[in-house]
């Protein structure tokens, strides 16, 4: 593991970067200043031990002791310098990172020091851009969820939300658990039932959620890909949405998780719909 500081090699970095890093140096205390941590840690670490054996001789304990705290404080370290980089390019122009709270920040490192998984750094990435561009935007409470969740667990929440479609918020819509289109992506009562149980979903497999106060036409998106709904009355209308809602938490990851749709979703929800009436019946040629 390389000790030399990847911020300081970066160069000029954009306004939004630059203030981001000095509000992170701030609230971690100065972990990106050009030297490197690891040396200076080091170097006061031999000073402590020069003055220890000049009153007391250390045993082998204490220097396996000093040796593995070294090693773990380094390993912390390179974790909170990857992450921080890797968010960097996701800040927008508009960002306002001197707006996110210094105790979220000290939150943050303190639960995402120890992820030295690349993918799941990926992610942590994705959630302290999300706050630095709208500060806010993620609670404390969700970044100590995920800080609880196993890389399995963020990979079925991946999958899951891989069927979340935009209908005034992200909704998964979960219409029948034993449905093959579900299965094959390892979402099922069992699983959801788990997702429940880590607090990122609520699942009611009797009856299910809806959406309420909708107008007579409703867009709703599916990555992007448009249906319009034609609903029965003027207003107020309400809609199935299946046996998943995300919870605060759910809905905040699920805009950073970085899913990708599912081959054949789009078409399945809209047959349903059609079967509803809630889209024309496309005309035979």
């Amino acid at each position: 593991m390389s000790d030399e500081n990847p911020i300081a090699k970066l160069g000029d970095l954009s306004k939004p970067a630059t203030v981001l890093i000095e509000k992170i140096s701030e609230a971690v205390g100065g972990v990106f200043k050009p030297y490197q941590i690891v040396r200076v840690a080091k170097a006061e670490a031999e000073a402590g031990r020069i003055q220890a054996e000049s009153q007391i001789q250390v045993t082998d304990l204490h220097r396996r002791a000093l040796h593995r705290f070294l090693e773990e404080e380094a390993k912390k370290q390179s974790n909170i310098e990857a992450i921080t980089q890797n968010a960097l390019p996701l800040l927008k122009d508009k960002s306002a990172p001197q707006n996110v709270a210094d105790d979220w920040i000290t939150n943050f490192f303190d639960k995402s020091r120890i992820v030295s998984d690349e993918e799941m750094q990926s992610l942590w990435s994705r959630v302290l851009a999300g706050e630095a561009n709208a500060p806010g935007a993620f609670a404390k409470r969700t970044v100590n969820l995920l800080a609880d969740l196993d890389k399995e667990d963020a990979i079925l929440f991946v999958q899951l939300c891989g069927f979340c479609w935009m209908i005034g918020n992200v909704v998964p819509l979960i219409f029948d658990v034993q449905e093959k289109i579900y299965n094959d992506q390892e979402i099922n009562f069992s699983s959801l039932s788990h997702l429940e149980s880590l607090g990122l979903i609520q699942f009611n497999h009797l009856s299910g959620f809806r959406r309420l106060g909708l107008p007579k036409s409703a867009t709703v998106f599916y990555y992007g890909q448009p249906a319009t709904l034609s609903l029965p009355k003027d207003a107020d209308n309400d809609l199935a949405l299946g046996h998943v809602f995300l919870t605060r938490a759910g809905q905040q990851l699920a805009q950073v998780c970085d899913s990708k749709p599912v081959d054949g979703f789009f078409q399945y929800v809209k047959d349903k719909w059609i079967a509803q009436s809630l889209i024309p019946k496309p005309e035979s040629s």
